[in-house]
C-alpha cells in the first residue's frame, strides 16, 4: 500500500466518525446535517485546530452518502470560515479565536450588555394580552363568532386576485385612497367628524397612532395630561417618548380640568366618548371647556374614541373633534372593536397643519399598514357590510351587557359592585374590604379567565381597587359557567 494512501487511512480512523449521526428520515437535508455536526465539532475544539477533515471522497463512503453530499458540507464551512480548502488537499480547521467564558452569573448581570433607558421604561410598563381560546372576560375584546369571516375573506380573495403594482409595493404610504375616502365618509356621518380624506391617517392599530403621535408632538420634559385613572397604553407611549405626566383625573364627576401646575401641557389626551377604562362620557360643558382649556394653553388635544361606537343609552354621542374650531384636536380609533383585534388597522384624523411631511414620519417607524388588508376593508365598509355588522352587535352585545350585569350580582355579589356606564364593550367592578384586584386578577389567570386589575390604571394618586371585566366576547349561555370558574378565583384570595 501507497504511504499516501496509509495516511489518508489513519487520518480517516483518528476522526470522530461515530459522532456523525445523519437520519434520513428527516426534512433536513443530508449536507445540512453534516455542516451542523462538523460545525458543532469544530466550535467546541472537538476538531482541533490545525486538524485535517478526511477527503471528501473518503467520508463520503464511510456515511454511505454521495460525494456531494460531503463537497456542500464542506464548502458551506470554508465560505462561513470554520476551515481552508486548497486545491487537491483535505480542508483543515482553522484556529478560531476563543469566545467570550459563559457562567451562569455573568446571564444575570444586568452590567452587561446595557439596554438604554428608554428601553428599560418600556419594558417596565403594563399589559394586558389574553390567550388563544381564554375569551371570558377579556377586556375590549369583540365577538368572534358573528362575524362575517366569509365575506371579509371573499374581499381579500378577490382583491389579491386582481391587484397588481397598487398593492404589492410601499406606495401610500399615508393610506389607500380608498379606504380614506370610506373612513372619511364613515366618520362624517357616525361620529360627526370634521374632515376630508386627505386628513385620514392610516395606521397599524391605534397603538401605533399614539407612539406616532407621542414622538411627533412631544420633546423630552414637556408635559402630557392624561387621564387618571387612564389607559396605560397611552401612558405608556408619552413616557417613552420622554415627556413627563401629569394627571388629570376622573371619578364619578366627571374630569377635573384644572389645569397642572408648572410648564403647560403640550398635550391633553382624553377618551372622551368612553372613558378608559371607567366608561363615562364626557358632558358637552366639559367638552366645550377643555377646548377652551386647550386654546389657552396652546396644547394639542388626542381625542381617543374608545368603544364610541357602542353606546346603549339613548344615541351615540358626536365626537369632541367636531367642535373644535382652532384645529387642535387629534381624533383617532381602530377597527379592532368593530372588526377583530388582530387586523392591526387604525386610522387618525390630523388638522391641517400636521400633514405636511406625514408620510415621511410613518416611514422612519415603519407603521404603515399593509395595502391589501386597506383594500379590503374599504370594500367592507363601502358595500355596508361594517355598518349591518355593527348594528347586528349593538343589538347582541345589548343582551350580553344585561345578562353580564345580572350574572355579577349573583356570582359576585358579596365582593364586587358594578360601577353604572352609559357605553362601552367592558365594565369595573369595584372590590369591596380591601381586596387586592391584581391577586383575583392572577387567580383568574390561571384559570383561564382573563380580567384586568383596575390599579393598574393608576400612576399619581392611591389606586382605587377593581376588575376591568368584558363582556362582549361571551356569550350569554357561557356567562354561568365563566362566573363559577370567577368565583372561585375570589374564594383563594378571600383575605384583605
Amino acid at each position: 500500500m501507497h504511504h499516501r494512501d496509509l495516511k489518508t487511512r489513519a487520518a480517516r480512523q483518528s476522526f470522530p466518525l461515530d459522532a456523525i449521526l445523519l437520519d434520513r428520515t428527516l426534512e433536513t437535508p443530508l449536507h445540512r446535517q453534516l455542516y451542523n455536526v462538523l460545525r458543532k465539532m469544530i466550535e467546541e475544539r472537538s476538531l482541533s485546530a490545525g486538524s485535517a477533515l478526511p477527503s471528501s471522497r473518503g467520508l463520503a463512503e464511510d456515511l454511505g452518502v454521495a460525494r456531494n453530499t460531503v463537497i456542500s458540507a464542506y464548502e458551506q464551512l470554508e465560505t462561513e470560515g470554520f476551515v481552508t480548502c486548497k486545491p487537491g488537499a483535505r480542508p483543515i480547521v482553522v484556529d478560531l479565536p476563543a469566545g467570550p467564558p459563559v457562567s451562569i452569573d455573568a446571564r444575570d448581570d444586568t452590567s452587561r450588555h446595557r439596554i438604554s433607558a428608554r428601553g428599560r421604561l418600556m419594558m417596565d410598563q403594563p399589559n394586558q394580552h389574553g390567550a388563544p381560546g381564554h375569551l371570558s372576560f377579556h377586556p375590549g375584546m369583540p365577538d368572534a363568532e358573528n362575524f362575517p369571516f366569509n365575506t371579509w375573506s371573499r374581499l381579500l380573495a378577490r382583491r389579491a386576485k386582481a391587484a397588481r403594482y397598487d398593492l404589492f409595493g410601499t406606495y401610500h404610504i399615508s393610506g389607500y385612497p380608498s379606504l380614506r375616502e370610506a373612513i372619511a365618509t364613515y366618520v362624517k356621518a357616525a361620529r360627526r367628524v370634521r374632515c376630508t380624506p386627505e386628513q385620514i391617517v392610516i395606521t397599524t392599530g391605534a397603538q401605533a397612532g399614539l407612539d406616532l403621535l407621542a414622538r411627533i408632538l412631544l420633546d423630552p420634559g414637556e408635559t402630557a395630561w392624561v387621564e387618571e385613572p387612564g389607559y396605560y397604553g397611552a401612558q405608556a407611549a408619552f413616557l417613552a417618548a420622554g415627556a413627563r405626566l401629569a394627571p388629570l383625573f376622573v371619578d364619578s364627576h366627571g374630569w377635573t380640568l384644572d389645569p397642572p401646575a408648572g410648564a403647560a401641557p403640550r398635550v391633553i389626551y382624553v377618551t372622551p366618548s368612553c372613558h378608559h377604562p371607567l366608561g363615562a362620557t364626557m358632558r358637552m360643558e366639559q367638552r366645550l371647556r377643555l377646548l377652551d382649556v386647550a386654546d389657552r394653553l396652546d396644547s394639542w388635544i388626542i381625542e381617543d374614541d374608545f368603544d364610541g361606537e357602542y353606546r346603549f343609552q339613548g344615541q351615540p354621542i358626536p365626537a369632541m373633534q367636531g367642535a373644535d374650531r382652532s384645529d387642535r384636536v387629534i381624533y383617532f380609533g381602530s377597527f379592532a372593536k368593530i372588526l377583530f383585534p388582530a387586523l392591526r388597522l387604525g386610522f387618525m384624523v390630523l388638522p391641517p397643519s400636521l400633514l405636511p411631511r406625514i408620510s415621511q414620519a410613518l416611514s422612519i417607524t415603519g407603521q404603515f399598514a399593509p395595502l391589501l388588508l386597506q383594500a379590503a376593508l374599504a370594500d367592507f365598509i363601502d358595500q355596508g357590510h361594517m355598518s349591518r355588522h355593527l348594528r347586528r352587535m349593538r343589538r347582541i352585545y345589548s343582551v350580553r351587557r344585561q345578562a353580564f350585569r345580572r350574572l355579577v350580582g349573583e356570582y359576585l355579589g358579596d365582593w364586587m359592585t358594578l360601577r353604572t356606564s352609559e357605553a362601552g364593550m367592558q365594565m369595573v367592578g369595584m372590590l369591596s374590604g380591601g381586596r387586592d384586584d391584581r391577586a383575583i386578577a392572577a387567580a383568574a389567570r390561571r384559570r383561564g379567565i382573563v380580567v384586568s386589575p383596575l390599579s393598574i390604571h393608576y400612576r399619581h394618586s392611591a389606586p382605587l381597587t377593581g376588575l376591568v371585566m368584558g363582556y362582549a366576547a361571551t356569550d350569554e349561555a357561557a356567562m354561568p359557567q365563566g362566573f363559577r370558574i370567577l368565583r372561585e378565583a375570589f374564594r383563594e384570595t378571600n383575605t384583605p
